[in-house]
């Protein structure tokens, strides 16, 4: 057994994210799994992109969502959603909270798969999800 070291927060890449965006790692690079807090401030979000091997979101705090080409999933505390290998999804906070949620995705055999980010999601796209929330 270890204690690993704490990382430092590191702020999301302009590239993957619009807004502000911060991720706290929390695994081992050895442990085969990629797991980290992210924490999204209100209006902010990721870039459409898909896992080689799917990834499990679980939100802890605020009122956020993920998106897919055919559905959106209200993440509020406690709320967990799957997206299968090779989903195209997002994942935000809405307009008026902070959302935090923890995101776990296995590492694939060859890394360089892992995460395949796309095109960045567009204020209509975000604006007609957010609609859905009700």
């Amino acid at each position: 057994m270890e204690q690993l070291p704490t990382p430092r927060t590191s702020k999301g890449d302009a590239d993957k994210f619009l807004g502000d965006v911060y991720v706290d790692g929390i695994t081992s690079p050895d442990s085969g799994v990629v797991a980290a807090f992210v924490r999204f401030t209100p209006g902010a979000r990721n870039a459409w992109h898909t896992h080689a091997t799917g990834q499990t979101l679980h939100c802890t705090s605020g009122y956020g969502l993920v998106v897919t080409d055919d559905e959106v999933i209200a993440l509020r505390p406690g709320v967990t959603a799957w997206t299968p290998p090779g989903q195209r999804h997002w994942h935000a906070a809405v307009p008026d909270q902070f959302m935090t949620h923890l995101a776990i995705s296995s590492i694939p055999a060859d890394p360089s798969t892992g995460a395949v980010w796309g095109e960045m999601v567009t204020d209509d796209e975000y604006q007609a999800a957010v609609s859905q929330l009700g």
